[in-house]
């Protein structure tokens, strides 16, 4: 079952604010309800959409069975002449609203959703790594509004990152090209960006495990990124972090979006799905 160009705003028409469906056919009179996986594209906070996913939604409705949600979000504009334009934390807005929309979602009819809304499994592609550590990391001393309600930060019970970008002053370190292509346009003009690197952020949930994966073959974003955001996920779960937060950096080798062609990505959400308790 696919179900697509869901709004979960007001703005209908918005395609941006959007969100595509796909569910295996077990799911629809399942019980218990299985849960439900959401995936978060990438593209430097100005690219990509969800209908460019879908292959990738299907791998991990294969592999899981579970249900799978691709939403968008607003994009900033590619060259904008100022700072007075769509940016951070807009994008993480956005993908806060779907979250929530998702968990309050009745499904397309009066049957009721084919997914248990309260075990959702959130995976954050590139940017949208930085999004969902925003979100699920305490980031309300410099973005308050990406504070989520309580009832969706119960129903999170893991979160992926892959190939993501957090450290923001780490990454224009290694590639300082990246800021004018999308650092400046997304989080302003500034001379540092220390505010917005999630790896300086606290915890705001201990029941929530998290996954680290990186492909040896990615030249967008390199392994550094990963390694500050584990480390400090293992600091800020202390003697638990052997049980919440795990990583992936060795059994991927494709580049940064080709990672997903083959089933193996798809098999290390499952495999990381199963060991949070997910049945």
């Amino acid at each position: 079952m696919e179900l697509a160009d869901i709004p979960y705003t007001a703005a209908a028409a918005d395609r941006q604010r959007q969100l595509d469906v796909y569910a295996p056919p077990s799911a629809v009179h399942a019980v218990p309800r299985p849960p439900l996986v959401v995936f978060l594209h990438g593209g430097a906070w100005r690219a990509e959409d969800k209908a460019e996913h879908r292959q990738l939604a299907l791998n991990l409705v294969a592999a899981t069975g579970f249900a799978v949600a691709v939403p968008n979000y607003r994009l900033t504009p590619r060259d904008p002449p100022d700072d007075d334009h769509f940016r951070h934390p807009g994008h993480a807005e956005d993908a806060l609203h779907a979250l929530s929309f998702l968990v309050a979602w009745q499904g397309p009819s009066a049957a009721g959703p084919f997914y248990d809304p309260s075990r959702l499994y959130l995976i954050g592609h590139s940017c949208s790594a930085h999004m969902l550590s925003s979100i699920f990391l305490d980031s309300k001393a410099v973005s308050p509004s990406l504070t989520p309600p309580p009832e969706l930060v119960q129903s999170v019970k893991g979160i992926v990152l892959s190939e993501g970008i957090y450290d923001l002053d780490l990454l224009l370190a290694d590639f300082p090209d990246y800021l004018q292509w999308f650092i400046r346009p997304t989080f302003g003009t500034r001379e540092s960006y220390t505010p917005f690197s999630t790896t300086t952020f606290p915890l705001i949930a201990t029941h929530i495990k998290w996954l680290i994966i990186h492909s040896k073959g990615d030249t967008l974003v390199n392994l550094p990124q990963s390694e500050a955001i584990y480390r400090h996920l293992v600091d800020l779960n202390g003697n638990e972090a052997s049980a919440r937060v795990y990583r992936n950096t060795d059994n991927l080798s494709a580049e940064h979006n080709d990672i997903f062609l083959a089933q193996d990505y798809a098999h290390i959400v499952k495999e990381f799905i199963l060991n949070c308790g997910a049945v």
